[in-house]
């Protein structure tokens, strides 16, 4: 990014909106289905040569697609089996800034305790001494972690992941 971020330790804003959102397509095509995390964690540390490290963390049993019964299925065995693998995390492992205020990132995805590369791209949206936001859009195939379920072939296509997360300088 040629936006200068302030180096150091950055830690999630939960008391913010940080919202991750998931949404892929069921019904053959026809209906998207969206939800939100409402439980995660981050934390990042920008070095002193521009490159940003940092994870973020989802409680995997917080999906919401205001559909109790969806709800359910999603945390199941089917899906994200939310008792063997409660958390979901995405590890960021290096940057490679763009134009502007883009940077594309490399990093780890781990769903189910499968870790597999995802690159993405991020976008900075705000960025102070003492604030930053960010906004990213990657696709995940879930059938590489493990979610394989797709009665009568209901569900096609990647699942899309996208994210505002605002983070703070951190004390430590």
């Amino acid at each position: 990014m040629t936006v200068a971020v302030e180096t150091g330790l950055w830690q999630l804003d939960t008391t913010t909106t940080s919202v991750v959102a998931v949404r892929h397509k069921t019904m053959w095509g026809l209906v998207t289905v969206k939800g939100t995390f409402g439980v995660i964690s981050g934390q990042g540390e920008v070095r002193s040569d521009g490159s940003a490290v940092g994870t973020v963390t989802l409680d995997a049993a917080s999906l919401d697609t205001a559909n109790a019964k969806r709800d359910k299925h999603l945390r199941s065995a089917d899906f994200f089996d939310v008792e063997q693998h409660p958390e979901i995390t995405l590890a960021v492992r290096s940057d490679e800034p763009r134009d502007g205020d883009t940077a594309q990132f490399a990093g780890q995805l781990t769903v189910r305790g499968i870790t597999r590369p995802q690159p993405f791209a991020v976008r900075l949206k705000e960025a102070n001494a003492e604030r930053v936001t960010l906004e990213a859009e990657f696709t995940v195939d879930r059938e590489q972690f493990g979610m394989g379920w797709n009665q009568l072939g209901m569900m096609r296509g990647p699942a899309t992941a996208t994210a505002t997360l605002h983070f703070v300088r951190s004390e430590g």
